[in-house]
């Protein structure tokens, strides 16, 4: 669906890649002409770019986030027998890396303003077993890094960001990314920042991680060694960012703060015009500016409303339906409880959120927002 003809998208991509198309298309010629389509001068460029733009001294392009984390834990020798915290309200690939990892997760819960983890629902979940946290940037809402940070390095652990939604998001002026031992991104299409299909990155100032993670990105090849092309020191993957996405990339980055400011405006129409007795928009720290990856809310009967929106043409979605402790591959890790996560999954909506759309439509949307759960509430 495509914003227009009083339909409203929950999302719409022509607007941001109808900016970046005449500059992709030129990028995409000259890698056509040198046929560099894997690794070469796109990549590093994109690599430095996105490095300098998050505040460290290094990135590194991998085929997606899942991979950006998978690959993170294991070249910070995290695998059998460890623990790493992680939220239960997060997209499962955060869960599932750990699982990859050979690992071990154990499930936070959440702020019920926030959504996002707090230094002592991780501190809660941390067993003498534990390595690493990774708190999660939901949404594109930054957590409260400086307490976060303070646990990591209190309590001997790891801190490693799972930034997916939260390309340009910053807590006390510093950039997501640049809090702990290494970020992960997602440059999935729908993303803040995204490729013209799956694409993701890690970011650090760990030189020797650095360098482990260009190995493992490329099937455990030796980096710049005497017959490095057919040596294998390490246990690797496939996973390399195309020098196509990296084109793409580069060219959004240049518009990334100007779209995140829409965003920003965006959500500040939603929590102007939605009435907080039909629903409850999730909360922003004092101290953070979000990224505004999606704009949620909390509602009671939530399908229904959501229905009712769909018929006047309001598209939605939901983030995310299911806590990832109460996932079956996941639920034999489950220790308990976690009342505030399992309390929001049956109530989260996601508005339409994206740089282009129309503030009249923003402002559309809460007020029929506010009128369905008036509707169903008699």
């Amino acid at each position: 669906m495509t914003a227009g003809d009083n339909q409203i998208p929950f999302l719409d991509l022509t607007g941001v890649n109808r900016e970046v198309a005449d500059e992709v298309r030129t990028g995409w010629d000259e890698i056509v002409r040198t046929a560099r389509f894997v690794g070469g001068a796109a990549v590093t460029r994109f690599e430095a770019e996105w490095a300098q733009y998050c505040g460290t001294e290094y990135a590194v392009g991998v085929a997606n986030g899942t991979d950006a984390l998978h690959l993170v834990l294991r070249g910070l020798g995290i695998g059998p027998g460890d623990e790493v915290v992680v939220p239960a309200n997060t997209f499962v690939a955060t869960v599932e890396a750990v699982v990859l990892a050979g690992a071990v997760p154990r499930f936070a819960d959440v702020d019920e303003r926030t959504l996002l983890v707090t230094a002592d629902t991780l501190k809660a979940a941390v067993t003498p077993a534990t390595k690493a946290l990774i708190p999660v940037h939901l949404y594109g809402q930054m957590p409260d890094l400086t307490a976060i940070a303070a646990l990591a390095d209190d309590l001997g652990l790891m801190l490693v960001e799972d930034a997916a939604q939260a390309h340009g998001a910053t807590w006390d002026g510093r950039r997501a990314g640049s809090f702990g031992r290494a970020a992960c991104f997602s440059f999935y299409p729908g993303k803040n920042l995204g490729a013209f299909g799956d694409a993701g990155a890690v970011v650090t100032s760990d030189a020797r991680l650095v360098e482990l993670l260009l190995s493992m990105r490329d099937h455990g090849r030796a980096q710049n060694a005497v017959g490095g092309h057919f040596r294998h020191d390490v246990l690797g993957t496939n996973s390399r960012l195309d020098a196509l996405q990296a084109v793409v990339l580069s060219a959004k980055l240049k518009r990334l703060d100007e779209w995140n400011a829409s965003r920003r405006r965006l959500r500040a129409v939603y929590a102007e015009r939605i009435d907080p007795a039909a629903a409850t928009l999730v909360d922003e720290l004092e101290g953070s500016a979000g990224s505004c990856h999606l704009a949620v809310v909390q509602v009671d009967d939530r399908d229904r409303v959501r229905a009712d929106l769909a018929a006047e043409g309001i598209g939605t979605g939901i983030h995310y339906a299911a806590p990832c402790h109460l996932m079956a591959p996941y639920a034999e890790h489950a220790t308990g409880e976690l009342p505030v996560v399992e309390a929001a999954a049956g109530r989260l909506l996601s508005l339409p959120m994206f740089p282009h759309l129309g503030t009249q439509d923003a402002e559309r949307v809460a007020d029929r927002l506010n009128a369905v759960v008036a509707r169903t509430s008699r």
